[in-house]
């Protein structure tokens, strides 16, 4: 089955329980906009751009990091959501990200 590429460089990011209208999402500490960047569906936030996480480095990777010969130039992307508890500003920081 062929996929079209466009389909599957989407990213999908589930909302704490707690998080309730008004919200601001961030991506690599920059704003983002509701309909422009990323659109809510249910307590999910779908981008129609893929993010990604740099995930673990290997033992190679994290030794010539260590020695200086090279560093980590991965993609690692950071999804944050700022809302209200109880009239306290609450930060949910490095939300999971799924490819769709």
């Amino acid at each position: 089955m062929k996929v079209p590429e466009a389909a599957s460089r989407r990213t999908r990011v589930r909302l704490p329980s707690d998080v309730v209208r008004p919200f601001e999402v961030y991506v690599n500490g920059v704003a983002q906009e509701e309909g422009r960047e990323f659109r809510l569906e249910g307590r999910t936030l779908i981008f129609d751009r893929e993010l990604k996480t740099e995930g673990r480095l290997g033992f190679w990777r994290w030794l010539s990091m260590w020695v200086g010969v090279a560093g980590t130039y991965r993609q690692n992307d950071s999804v944050d959501v700022v809302y209200q508890v109880d009239g306290r500003r609450v930060v949910a920081t490095k939300l999971p990200l799924e490819a769709l």
